[in-house]
């Protein structure tokens, strides 16, 4: 496939423990943005964390996109719940008490209408830092929650995103398939219903790739990662790797 990561020597390792950030925060149509990769970029791709936020797990992987491919990317991962993310501890919810923050916060923060109208915004502010005043494309990947806005970010009005894709997305919805109206991948997780991502996959109508990592819990390539494990830190790498390659060739 086309855009092969380079010889790994080249790239740095994955880091287990204390990643030191390698972007900035920049302030993206209000809302405080992790900015990364270079500044003569020309495309651009928008990562939409999961519900527990900024976390060095998630940094760490758009530090990565930015600079781990041929094609190099600026990255922008805004602050959408402006501070006030989910307690990871709520996760799994083993209390009613974590079932009910939860659901409150899902009802609340994480309604995707309230952070699907902030994107054309964000898109538009962001252009501005690219080197010929737009970014030739955009491209956009999303975590659990973030995934599902993905999805509904790419529907049958897309007009922004060239590429799309989802990593052990929450909410699955095979219906959702039926609008996306480019290449989009997705990375499930073994905690994913097995037939909705297979429906997933049977209603999508444009290219894709859909593949489950079988060994990974919902949240591997984001905030719930266990980096320290070497099997995890494996397929974290290679979550990157697809999703980069997949970027590279249809974006």
């Amino acid at each position: 496939m086309a855009g092969n990561l380079a010889d790994p020597s080249q790239n740095p390792p994955v880091v287990s423990k204390g990643y030191q950030a390698k972007g900035a925060y920049q302030t993206i149509n209000g809302l405080k943005t992790y900015v990364t990769g270079p500044e003569s970029a020309t495309k651009a791709i928008l990562v939409v964390y999961d519900i527990f936020g900024f976390f060095d797990q998630t940094i760490q992987g758009a530090d990565i996109l930015a600079t781990s491919n041929e094609q190099k990317y600026r990255v922008f991962m805004p602050d959408f719940f402006e501070g006030s993310p989910a307690d990871i501890s709520w996760y799994p919810p083993t209390t009613d008490e974590h079932k009910k923050l939860l659901g409150n916060f899902f009802s609340t923060q994480a309604a995707p209408p309230k952070t699907l109208s902030k994107i054309p915004n964000i898109v538009a502010e962001a252009n501005k830092l690219a080197p010929g005043g737009a970014f030739s494309s955009w491209s956009i990947l999303g975590f659990c929650w973030g995934g599902k806005i993905a999805a509904l970010s790419v529907g049958a009005d897309n007009k922004l995103f060239k590429a799309a894709a989802q990593a052990h997305p929450a909410m699955v919805d095979p219906n959702d398939a039926k609008s996306v109206n480019v290449p989009f991948a997705m990375l499930a997780s073994k905690d994913e219903p097995a037939s909705d991502v297979s429906a997933f996959k049977a209603n999508l109508k444009v290219p894709n790739h859909v593949e489950t990592f079988s060994t990974q819990i919902h949240g591997w390539m984001a905030a719930r990662s266990d980096l320290e494990d070497p099997e995890v830190r494996k397929e974290y790498e290679r979550g990157y790797k697809t999703v980069l390659e997949f970027f590279h060739q249809h974006s």
